[in-house]
């Protein structure tokens, strides 16, 4: 497959994240938006891991895939502590949006 079909996938992943942090009122949906922007710019990174030139056998050029690596690593952890953040706001206010008006219905 071409690069250009998955730089379209990754564009077209990263815009159902924004639309989905942009428009979803609870914090739960806004922080899976949040991820599925990330999961985009994953994609996009690991594109950018060409094989090297002059190296035996195409070698792929291993910076992207530690910057993905570390990249997944961060990702989970603040994923985690937004987690965390969340059920602590329920806790003290009892509701799972910042605006009670903006809460999704279904």
């Amino acid at each position: 497959m071409n690069a250009e079909v998955f730089v379209l996938g990754a564009a077209a992943v990263f815009g159902i994240g924004l639309y989905g942090l942009l428009i979803a009122g609870h914090l739960m949906r806004k922080l899976l938006a949040l991820n599925l922007m990330v999961s985009a710019v994953f994609l996009l990174l690991l594109l950018a891991s060409e094989p090297i030139a002059g190296t035996i056998a195409g070698q792929p050029d291993p910076l992207p895939q530690a910057l993905i690596l570390t990249g997944i690593v961060i990702a989970v952890s603040t994923t985690a502590f937004a987690l965390a953040l969340m059920v602590r706001y329920f806790a003290r206010t009892g509701q799972s949006a910042l605006d009670p008006d903006s809460a999704d219905d279904d």
